[in-house]
């Protein structure tokens, strides 16, 4: 009998488990739709088969990926080829009001034209906003970026200390005068760059993604608890930052180094808890409940575990809060920060 291939659905199919509090209203908060990458699509009727398998996902925010560019016109101008796509698949998700709704969408801009060429960064912010139907509520310019970037799945690439870049930091101003958050996704030797990026713009609401994503790879594949106990240090001055809310989520990723995408199986919702509570409770410990949200980071950390088993595993780990707290963490947050108020 041939071995599933990890990350395929018949490789996820092999641990299926009873789906704790079904009833309990979710807004899974960072999600992505893309063709052709990790050797498959990822489509809206996909992320539907992934969020209508148990859970109750009421609503979600796409978060860009660099997917569906214009290929022709300005290069300023061809994020916005991401937008009107997703947009496209938003109207989609209104017409099925049983199904998962793309409420929210974090879209790209090179912030870095606001020290350059600001007229074309209000441009585009401009077309985002027309395009995105209302559904515009921040903006993610990465900048993950690793001095060996042959050894990660997912490197990032950006330009070298863009936190520090003061065009970047004046854009992120200007988000913060349109009312549109700013997500990041960096490595964990980055966060004390965020750090200083989040002190210096106070102005502008600041989503820090996966946990500043601790990498488990290559140069670092040895070094966990190192890692893991300088992590702690800066999370918890990252905290202290009042702009600043927490993703929990995205630790499944290749790069963390968890090894589940090389398993002969994915994990169960108890063996992610045993893995990774550690990162969800200190976090949680330093931010609250009130300024962290849940997040399951597909299909990207699909490739380690499903999306029933991790909002198992998600649940499990929220089982010490209260009502109020447990709220905030699967919805409340999100709903704030981003504003998906009905």
């Amino acid at each position: 009998m041939t071995t599933p291939v990890p990350g395929s659905q018949a490789w996820l199919d092999q641990v299926e488990e009873a789906i704790l509090e079904p009833d309990l209203p979710i807004i899974d908060p960072h999600h992505h739709l893309w063709k052709s990458r990790f050797g498959r699509n990822y489509l809206l009727p996909d992320f539907w088969a992934d969020t209508q398998s148990g859970h109750n996902i009421v609503k979600s925010v796409f978060i860009e990926c660099g997917a569906f560019y214009f290929r022709e016109g300005p290069d300023h101008l061809r994020p916005a080829g991401e937008t009107a796509f997703i947009v496209d698949q938003c109207r989609k998700s209104k017409s099925e009001p049983d199904k998962t709704q793309v409420a929210g969408i974090v879209a790209h801009a090179d912030l870095t034209l606001a020290g350059s060429a600001e007229a074309k960064l209000t441009e585009l912010l401009d077309l985002h906003a027309r395009q995105c139907d209302g559904r515009l509520r921040g903006i993610r310019h990465h900048a993950a970026r690793d001095r060996r970037p042959e050894d990660l799945q997912i490197p990032g690439h950006a330009q070298p200390y863009l936190f520090g870049n003061e065009g970047f930091r004046k854009g992120l101003s200007l988000l913060a005068e349109r009312g549109l958050t700013y997500d990041t996704w960096h490595f964990h030797h980055q966060n004390i760059d965020f750090l200083e990026l989040a002190r210096a713009v106070p102005e502008c609401t600041m989503v820090l993604d996966h946990f500043g994503t601790p990498l488990g790879v290559g140069v670092y594949r040895g070094a966990k608890d190192e890692i893991f106990n300088e992590w702690k240090k800066e999370i918890a001055a990252i905290a202290k930052c009042e702009n600043v809310y927490a993703k929990l989520g995205g630790l499944a990723m290749p790069d963390n180094g968890f090894g589940w995408d090389k398993a002969e199986r994915p994990p169960t919702s108890d063996e992610f808890v045993a893995a990774q509570e550690k990162y969800y409770l200190h976090t949680l410990d330093c931010f609250g409940p009130e300024r962290c949200m849940f997040e399951s980071n597909f299909p990207v950390d699909r490739l380690s575990i499903s999306y029933p088993v991790l909002w198992n595993g998600l649940k499990k780990i929220a089982r010490r809060y209260n009502g109020a707290e447990k709220h905030a963490l699967f919805y409340g947050t999100a709903e704030k920060i981003y504003r998906l108020h009905d």
